[in-house]
């Protein structure tokens, strides 16, 4: 009978032996997979465990949310923060962050340097000079407006000197 089924099956001209043999030999991967896939299952399970200890899905749901509220609350802010952060890049263009400052001698009988040149602009160097004079007479000071760093009246060589120290960041030094 045993025989008739093997020949039915393709199989009638191996011996029943090396048959049961390679049976036996896949049933035992069989097994051992069975058994690496059970082991795996197991690590699964004490992951899942650890990370649902003290929790029930109703408070790992309630946690899932707020957080949820926490990061839509966050990504207003940070909409917001930007926004502040335009208007004040915007205003500080026309702030005054540039500064020129020349001490000189208006007449060279004073002494001292009592004279002096000051240059404020903003980042697109448009801004103001202000020149102090002083003399035995008294001080007399007037003022200029600065465009693109320059004028439309002329300046002085005192003058120029502060408007290419405040355009270059040289804000002052004793010179002249």
């Amino acid at each position: 009978m045993s025989s008739s089924f093997l020949n039915m099956i393709g199989l009638g001209g191996v011996d029943v032996g090396y048959l049961l043999l390679g049976l036996l030999i896949i049933s035992v991967l069989l097994l051992v997979l069975i058994i690496v896939a059970f082991a795996q299952i197991g690590k699964f399970k004490k992951k899942y465990n650890k990370f649902m200890l003290g929790k029930d899905g109703g408070s790992l749901e309630q946690d899932i949310m707020t957080l949820y509220e926490d990061n839509k609350y966050i990504k207003l802010n940070v909409s917001q923060n930007r926004d502040d952060i335009k208007a004040l890049f915007k205003k500080q263009e026309t702030a005054f962050q540039k500064l020129g400052l020349v001490k000189y001698d208006a007449f060279k009988e004073m002494g001292g340097k009592l004279s002096f040149a000051l240059v404020l602009l903003d980042e697109n160097n448009n801004g103001f000079l202000i020149n102090s004079v002083h003399s035995s007479d008294g001080c007399y000071s007037y003022t200029k407006r600065i465009k693109n760093g320059d004028s439309e009246i002329e300046l002085s060589n005192e003058e120029k000197v502060a408007v290419e120290r405040a355009i270059n960041g040289n804000a002052s030094s004793d010179t002249e």
